[in-house]
């Protein structure tokens, strides 16, 4: 247990130095991100409902019979979040893009949150099955980084608070979500990491289809879905790395 706690620690963190990684290329690329951040928002689109909808949704199908509804769940209340932060911090700061970048660092950050817990899991199950989970797992997080950066920016943040913010949300949230879910591996049983699966599908489902992507659409970028069809290869990728 001593040697999975401590390969599952190194794992999650590999991961979050990935998407810090990230984060730092795009920041020091900036004015670049700036000017193409249609196209990214495009391919976070095409990466997010891909892997949802072909990977994440049925797994968490086939681990918890209610799946369904904390799918549901996990869409509606991102939903319910954004019209909150349109009505009491849009409307009071005078900012309305602010819940373009908010909504989505909460859904990625749920989401890597959770990433830590599966890296528990599956370390605790064998070495070499946390192994190929890492090297699924590690791929999408780079642009996760650049993703949530960007999207700060765009919604009206300091460079320096999206920095943080896009670190905290995208990047710690994985090792972090790995020590809190360890102490308690024996609890977390194959129904109810379905049930968080599910929820996180639900968050990333409503970020990628009803929050990006009209915004891309009101853009309305030459080259817009090219850069969503290539997400959804990126997607794919993933996704065959995995299985």
């Amino acid at each position: 247990m001593e040697n999975s706690f401590w390969t599952a620690l190194v794992a999650s963190s590999l991961a979050a130095l990935v998407t810090t990684i990230g984060i730092f290329v795009i920041r020091r690329f900036e004015r670049w991100g700036r000017d193409n951040i249609s196209y990214f928002i495009c391919f976070a689109a095409g990466v997010l409902i891909s892997v949802s909808f072909l990977h994440i949704i049925p797994k968490a199908f086939s681990m918890n019979p209610k799946a369904p509804a904390y799918l549901f769940a996990g869409y509606i209340l991102l939903h319910l979040f954004n019209r909150f932060v349109n009505a009491f911090v849009c409307d009071k700061t005078g900012d309305e893009q602010y819940a373009l970048g908010l909504v989505p660092m909460l859904g990625i950050g749920f989401h890597s949150f959770i990433d830590g817990a599966i890296y528990s899991i599956t370390f605790t199950v064998s070495i070499f099955t946390g192994v190929l989970a890492t090297t699924g797992m590690v791929l999408h997080e780079f642009p996760e980084g650049i993703i949530t950066y960007l999207l700060l920016v765009r919604g009206g943040f300091s460079e320096k608070m999206s920095l943080l913010l896009a670190f905290l949300a995208a990047a710690l949230t994985t090792p972090l979500g790995m020590l809190a879910s360890y102490p308690n591996i024996s609890k977390i049983d194959q129904s109810f990491l379905g049930a968080l699966l599910a929820l996180s599908a639900g968050a990333l489902v409503y970020v990628g289809a009803t929050h990006l992507l009209p915004q891309a659409e009101a853009e309305n970028k030459k080259y817009s879905f090219l850069a969503l069809a290539a997400g959804m290869l990126v997607a794919l990728a993933i996704i065959l790395s995995k299985t």
